[in-house]
């Protein structure tokens, strides 16, 4: 793969005079239109070997284009923070918006080469995160997002004149470090797993762009003219509407009419005292699983969806009475603002996810987008399709990082609704739960009702299992939500 890389290609100092303004007009341009149409977000990443000009190329695109509209982050070692959450989460936070440049220095492919190719990790944990990272690119791309991947190259012979060079030059000679000559010394195994990484992850919507490193101007021409051709290919697709198109096969519906949700017998029995009594069992046994020494190692991500006036407030309070102020968070999830809608989907969920130790609470959540999203025709039906396997990555994700994740939908007849909506309009200070948009979604529930019995199906796996409650009877609702989530930490926590 990096054999053309290695033939030293060279660029004239009056070849490169000759086209360099040009190209600096062309990306300037194009930056400004995307900054005016807004249609997606670019990222760079920069990768290669040391030595190679990736430094050099990043302050040229900062002086080439608008700097104010770029934006750079360089990733070192993750903080304590970082490693609290999935592997993906600083890379999610610094994804530009849409009309932005983001170079992303350092990114999510440097730590998987480091650690394989100086033995931190095998080849098969190896594999397993570059499908991760393949489904990742995947859904960026779907979102809108331009994807361009360079990696800067040298040979090992290549590699070491650099450095001597640098070394050699007393303005430069700061530059080198004996981690580089350490680097050096296995360019051969690093090389090697770099490749089989390229291979493994260039893909058709994400191929990498091999840049040769040895002479800088050539380097400067080749990723400035790649840059410039895939923007104004963007743009145009961008200006064009083009939409991706739906290949997946349509959703089967039972002969029967019989679905998950149907099925459920809502008005499970529960007497007032007896709630009471269980209640506080189980909320003495969440408090206590709470405060152990396992739960300081691992994290709690609670999903409430259900149908309106189905009572997630009301257990979700029951839920909160239970543990310290100081370990919770509970994120009410409405409408995306302008500036989660120039981001993808999940962007506002990566945010909002716990520390160690910690709890976050989702009164609804990401499964807007299979359900308001998809039944209101907010987002196409290609979209809301990919999002099946995007949420269970999302879900898996939280899961290889040390979260617990516990999902809950809760489900009312369509006579307990209606006295809900109506005991709601009568008590003054029950009012402001109920709005027009209630009574609308009420007269939709027909369609709402195969996109949770989809949802459910397609999103319900071994590591984050959906549990389905009757909801008519508030008192059963909420003591089996606490049960389960009991049940299921204390098993957590236990193993």
């Amino acid at each position: 793969m990096f054999e053309s890389a290695e033939l030293g290609h060279r660029l004239s100092k009056a070849d490169y005079d000759e086209i360099e303004p040009q190209l600096r007009t062309d990306l300037l341009n194009a930056q400004f239109e995307l900054l005016e149409n807004k249609g997606f977000a670019t990222v760079i990443l920069i990768n290669g070997i040391d030595g190679a000009g990736r430094g050099e190329t990043v302050n040229l695109l900062n002086e080439w284009m608008d700097p104010r509209h770029i934006e750079v982050h360089a990733f070192d070692k993750p903080t304590d923070e970082e490693r609290e959450r999935p592997f993906l989460w600083r890379f999610w936070r610094a994804l530009p918006a849409k009309g932005k440049i983001g170079i992303l220095f350092g990114n999510w492919y440097s730590d998987p080469i480091g650690d394989r190719a100086f033995g931190r990790i095998k080849k098969a944990h190896l594999d397993q995160r570059l499908s991760d990272l393949n489904r990742f690119e995947a859904m960026l791309a779907a979102e809108g997002v331009l994807l361009i991947k360079f990696w800067f190259h040298l040979s090992r012979q290549g590699q070491k004149k650099r450095l001597k060079a640098l070394e050699a030059n007393p303005d430069t000679r700061w530059r080198v470090r004996e981690a580089d000559w350490l680097f050096y010394e296995e360019y051969d195994r690093y090389r090697a797993v770099a490749e089989h990484v390229l291979r493994r992850t260039s893909t058709g919507i994400a191929p990498w762009v091999i840049v040769d490193g040895t002479d800088p101007q050539y380097r400067a021409a080749q990723v400035g003219n790649t840059l410039l051709e895939g923007l104004r290919r963007k743009i145009e697709q961008v200006n064009k509407g083009y939409r991706a198109r739906l290949t997946a096969a349509p959703l089967a519906r039972a002969v029967d009419e019989r679905n998950l949700l149907n099925a459920l017998v809502l008005n499970q029995p529960m007497e007032k005292k007896d709630y009471e009594s269980q209640l506080e069992k189980l909320q003495g046994r969440l408090a206590m699983a709470m405060r152990s020494e396992a739960f300081a190692k691992r994290s709690l991500v609670l999903v409430f969806e259900g149908m309106d006036a189905a009572g997630k407030g009301g257990a979700i309070r029951r839920v909160t009475q239970a543990l310290d102020t100081r370990q919770y968070q509970v994120s009410p999830i409405a409408a995306p603002s302008d500036e989660e809608r120039a981001q993808p989907y999940l962007w506002r969920f990566w945010r909002r996810l716990p520390r160690r130790g910690k709890v976050t609470i989702f009164d609804r959540s990401w499964y807007g987008r299979v359900l308001v999203e998809r039944v209101e025709g907010f987002c196409s039906e290609a979209d809301w399709m990919r999002a099946y396997t995007e949420i269970n990555d999302f879900e898996d994700q939280l899961v290889s990082a040390g979260a617990i994740v516990l999902k809950f939908w809760l489900s009312v007849s369509d006579e307990e609704q209606l006295r809900r909506f109506k005991a709601r309009e009568e008590a003054a200070f029950k009012r402001y739960k109920i709005t027009p948009d209630d009574w609308r979604n009420r007269e939709k529930w027909p369609l709402y009702e195969p996109a949770v019995c989809d949802m459910i199906d397609r999103t319900s796996t071994e590591n984050a299992v959906w549990t389905l409650v009757e909801a008519d009877n508030k008192y059963y609702a909420r003591v089996k939500i606490l049960r389960v989530l009991v049940d299921k930490l204390e098993l957590a926590l236990n193993k």
